[in-house]
């Protein structure tokens, strides 16, 4: 058996050692062969020249690197893309999720019972309430007004056989959303919580606008449902104002009483205004994920690896 192991790194100089010697004694503890695949999001430290210096000391190690930063999740894509193994895992380099789950993980999926190991915090220790409220009132959302299914505190880290990765790598659209497309493929799923764990170095890529911005691409990619609450806004101020119109004609033949105020009047052009910006705003948001979908670009460029089996360009 060969265990693939997934890990996007992005300027994680300092934690890369420390992720190798941890997850690589678990590793050797395990009866069976593996390959760490390390993709180098286009770091701005020495992530890559550490990269090479482990590549050089382990022929298990296959290094990827991107000619610029593409995101975490091309990323992970790039990493199906070449991953071999029956089994495949993805990791942070951070050490926040545990290679000491890896043992159970493997003898759950070997058991025939499921098809992946999701993993998912217990609990949020250490972060932020403000995000940690923002982040359960997203998942509660997105379960509602989407097919996706994801569970709360849901982390990236999970393994999965190669059924399910070649599923995964079927969804080649651009604007990936991966907490959503590993709930979309389906497959036995078996949920694995664990105590939430402090970055063993470096600082956290993920601030709360990036956070932010990431729920609103998934709510794209995976629901309708703003362009449905659009639609309705539109069909419910349009009733409203054929009242108001019909309320004014009868109020001026009965009492020949014409409508004053222009405060008020402005008050309402404003609001209908602003209401129609925000819904150009929604179809605006689906129209340019249209628009990268359609111009087909690559998802990543990998201008050096040590991997002879690399597809340098998908």
């Amino acid at each position: 058996m060969l265990l693939s192991l997934i890990v996007p790194c992005y300027n994680e100089q300092e934690a890369l050692p420390l992720f190798y010697r941890e997850t690589t004694k678990v590793l050797s503890s395990m009866d069976c062969d593996y390959e760490l695949l390390l993709i180098n999001d286009g770091s701005k430290d020495d992530t890559f020249a550490v990269m090479k210096e482990l590549a050089d000391a382990d022929p298990r190690v296959l290094y990827f690197s991107f000619s610029r930063n593409f995101g975490k999740e091309s990323a992970m894509y790039a990493g199906f893309c070449n991953a071999r193994g029956d089994y495949i895992a993805v990791m942070d380099a951070d050490l926040q999720d545990p290679p000491s789950l890896l043992p159970k993980m493997v003898k759950i999926l070997q058991s025939g019972e499921y098809d992946s190991v999701a993993t998912r915090r217990a609990d949020r220790t250490g972060e932020p309430p403000v995000r940690s409220w923002f982040a359960r009132k997203f998942y509660s959302l997105i379960n509602r007004i989407s097919d996706a299914d994801i569970v709360d505190g849901a982390r990236d880290f999970r393994l999965m056989s190669k059924d399910m990765k070649d599923a995964i790598l079927s969804m080649s659209e651009y604007n990936r959303f991966s907490k959503g497309i590993f709930g979309w493929v389906g497959f036995r799923t078996y949920w694995l919580p664990f105590e939430n764990v402090e970055r063993i170095a470096g600082e956290t890529k993920w601030s709360f606008w990036k956070l932010f911005n990431y729920a609103i691409d998934g709510i794209i990619s995976f629901s309708q449902a703003p362009l449905s609450i659009a639609s309705w806004f539109g069909i419910t101020m349009t009733g409203l104002s054929f009242l108001f119109l019909l309320f004014i004609v009868i109020r001026k033949l009965l009492f020949g009483d014409p409508v004053a105020g222009w405060a008020s009047t402005i008050c309402v052009i404003v609001f209908i205004g602003g209401l129609q910006l925000f819904c150009l705003g929604i179809i605006g948001q689906y129209l340019a994920k249209t628009y990268m979908e359609v111009k087909n670009r690559p998802h990543y460029i990998i201008s050096d690896t040590n991997a002879d089996h690399a597809q340098k360009i998908r």
